[in-house]
């Protein structure tokens, strides 16, 4: 009689007959095994997990996501079957042998209902078979000793991501038509991140078996369980930066280091702005330096990007003030200019000039007009509209009168270079009154190992507070070029001190050829060195090495500047 009901019992679960009292595997909800209901039903759905149920199941079936589990054709396919619809055969589970014999032992009662499963199956397939749900047939049976066919820890975890197996928690994550129901562990994810730990087992844990995230990309919630169930990274350049975002919001640091790392490895010139205004947003200060560095080196192709004119206004102004940009200021205003237009229109403003002015705020201040050439600055900026008549005529002045107006823009040269500056000093001591007739002062040097020279220090006023007119050069020596000048001036206090005057851009200096230093000062008398050194050795502190130079007298007019005594007292470089 046992053999009987056993039989009996394996057919109407083949047959899917939940008709009456349960069968004893037929959970109604979920059991000691965590399984949602089974059913031999065909579903429509993805062959992955996850996939939408269809409605092929009948109203059960279309309320809950089938179990993924090993199909009754074998492999490693969480039970997902893609052959052909089943029919009254072969949509019955097959009873065991001894269960067989019984069957054939038994009384036309027993058959006949085994007869009106199999009849009551191959209706239910005909009616279920609707042309959406013939395009993927899905057979499930329940989930029964899975665990024995994986051998570790990392492989049992690694089964249930995104698996309802044991499921006890599930996300609706993003909005709209792109909400997906994720299944989800909570011990699992309490273990990984202190945020759902607070969420499931803090004094405000939520009780719900539903939980929405819109604000969530599935693909990077997905990314996330991913990792805290295996371990393992899933990133790649459409995801990383969602991922980013979801690994700090769930505090997960270690996968925040993967994306960090990630990025790092694909920082170029071309998506440096854009990396740059996710990590500020993001809070990731060393990849934000990484992109500067980047930035710094490569401005022009930076600049060029398409993802520029995409930034927003702070990460703008942050670029704008560094002194390490290597690219001409003219470049940058073009760069300004591009940008000031695409947020006109983000802002729903005609792109006019005063609405571009508008726009740049505080951008437009940290451009540095008076870097540029009066040419470069008659031809761009002077024409473009967005400076003020008043600007304009003082910067114009600023380029061709002596004493130079001051002007509302930094005349600070950038440094493309990078590293610690480093100066040299080649007097001993400091005495008074040097004067000035027009002549330049001049003093020969070569050094032992290339260096870009920046900038000179000068001596200043002995009578106080005064402003100098001063054109500064460099000229290689042997062929009489010049390599590098400016037309500045610079205010001093009345100390002994140097007061640093500085080249537009940086002048390369080749080992062991001789180069002239000149200063011509338009001032008071001002304060002069004495107790030169012929030679002054520079030493970095971080790495050791030794940068000497070598001074010499400067031949003809040099307004009495020697080796000895005079002007020029600092020489300011970059290794």
């Amino acid at each position: 009689m046992k053999c009987v009901v056993y039989a009996y019992v394996r057919f109407k679960m083949a047959a899917g007959d939940n008709s009456g009292r349960p069968p004893c595997l037929n959970f109604s909800g979920p059991g000691p095994l965590g399984n949602s209901q089974p059913s031999n039903s065909v579903f429509s759905m993805p062959a992955s997990n996850g996939g939408a149920v269809g409605s092929a199941g009948g109203a059960q079936g279309a309320a809950r996501r089938p179990n993924p589990q090993m199909g009754p054709g074998g492999g490693d396919s969480n039970g997902v079957s893609t052959g052909a619809p089943p029919t009254a055969q072969n949509s019955l589970q097959q009873p065991s042998a001894a269960g067989a014999a019984a069957a054939a032992a038994m009384a036309n009662p027993a058959s006949n209902m085994a007869n009106n499963a199999a009849s009551n199956a191959s209706q239910a397939a005909a009616a279920t078979a609707t042309p959406a749900a013939a395009s993927v047939l899905v057979y499930r049976e329940p989930v029964y000793n899975w665990q024995a066919t994986k051998s570790t820890v990392k492989e049992r975890f690694a089964f249930l991501f995104n698996n309802e197996v044991l499921s006890d928690v599930h996300f609706l994550v993003g909005k709209g038509m792109g909400v997906q129901r994720i299944p989800a562990h909570r011990f699992v994810l309490a273990v990984g991140s202190a945020v759902f730990d607070a969420m499931f087992n803090g004094g405000m844990a939520t009780t719900s078996t539903e939980i929405e995230l819109p604000d969530v990309e599935p693909a990077a919630f997905l990314a996330l369980l991913k990792f805290l169930y295996s371990d393992e990274v899933q990133i790649g350049p459409e995801t990383v930066m969602t991922t980013l975002y979801t690994a700090k919001k769930y505090a997960v640091p270690a996968l925040e280091a993967h994306c960090v790392e990630f990025l790092k490895k694909n920082l170029r010139a071309d998506n440096a702005f854009m990396l740059l205004t996710q990590a500020r947003l993001f809070d990731e200060p060393q990849l934000a330096s990484l992109c500067l560095e980047n930035i710094d080196k490569n401005t022009g192709d930076a600049l060029a990007a398409e993802g520029f004119t995409d930034i927003d206004l702070d990460t703008l102004v942050a670029v704008l003030e560094r002194d390490t940009l290597g690219v001409r200021e003219v470049r940058l205003f073009g760069a300004s200019v591009r940008w000031a237009e695409a947020e006109a229109h983000r802002q729903q403003l005609q792109p006019t000039p005063e609405n571009k002015r508008k726009v740049l705020g505080k951008a437009l201040t940290l451009i540095r007009f008076p870097l540029m050439t009066i040419e470069e600055f008659a031809a761009g900026p002077a024409q473009s509209s967005i400076l003020t008549d008043r600007e304009v005529v003082s910067l114009f002045l600023h380029f061709t009168v002596n004493p130079k107006p001051r002007v509302d823009f930094i005349d600070r040269p950038r440094c493309c270079l990078r590293g610690k500056e480093c100066s040299i000093t080649r007097f001993g001591q400091v005495e008074s009154r040097w004067g000035y007739s027009g002549t330049s002062d001049r003093i020969r040097f070569s050094v032992n190992r290339r260096i870009f020279v920046v900038g000179f220090g000068l001596y200043g006023s002995i009578h106080g507070p005064t402003d100098y007119q001063v054109n500064i050069q460099i000229i290689h020596t042997d062929s009489n070029t010049v390599l590098g000048q400016n037309d500045t001036g610079f205010s001093c206090d009345g100390s002994a001190n140097t007061f640093r005057v500085m080249f537009k851009e940086p002048v390369e200096i080749l080992p062991n050829v001789n180069y002239t230093a000149c200063a011509t000062l338009k001032g008071p008398d001002s304060h002069y060195g004495t107790k030169g050194m012929r030679k002054v050795t520079h030493e970095s502190s971080s790495t050791g090495t030794k940068t000497c130079f070598t001074f010499c007298y400067a031949a003809g007019n040099n307004n009495g500047t020697s080796v000895e005594d005079g002007q020029i007292p600092e020489v300011i470089f970059y290794t």
